[in-house]
């Protein structure tokens, strides 16, 4: 059986800026909530990059990650919050499943999936997760750049 890690349990830090909002109900909404997301980095100044290694891309999969853990686990209404701050990008997505930790699978062949929240880990320079008003909320700090991302202490 594989070891399971908790995500740290941590407040949403204080993020200021344009906020973008999707309610989801299930997991066939996911591509449009995606293709909206990018328009509306589109429409900031952070255009669609082909070759999936730019930040933009590395926000829509650490969106497109924490949604369908909460469709998939939590329980609905999920709300996929992106805060698009001056220092980079809060993204913090919540659903009516409290009592379900989020915890990363380690010790588990990649292929087999559950990968997600260590991928977001591993983007993000911050992330944690809390309960607020009957909803859990699991969040991730990414740079609104790579180099943002280099620069920031381990």
């Amino acid at each position: 059986m594989a070891r399971r890690l908790a995500w740290p349990l941590r407040p949403l830090p204080d993020g200021r800026g344009e906020v973008w909002r999707w309610h989801l109900r299930a997991l066939a909404e996911l591509p449009a909530a995606r293709k909206g997301l990018r328009r509306r980095l589109g429409d900031a100044g952070f255009p669609h990059d082909d070759d999936g290694d730019g930040s933009s891309e590395q926000l829509v999969l650490a969106f497109d990650e924490l949604a369908s853990n909460a469709l998939r686990h939590g329980e609905t209404p999920v709300v996929a919050t992106v805060i698009a701050g001056s220092g980079g990008w809060l993204l913090d997505v919540s659903d009516r499943a409290p009592e379900i930790v989020p915890a990363p699978t380690v010790d588990r062949d990649p292929a087999q999936g559950g990968m997600g929240l260590q991928l977001v880990a591993r983007l993000a320079v911050a992330h944690g997760w809390y309960v607020d008003t009957g909803a859990k909320h699991v969040w991730a700090c990414l740079p609104s750049t790579v180099d943002d991302r280099e620069s920031v202490p381990a």
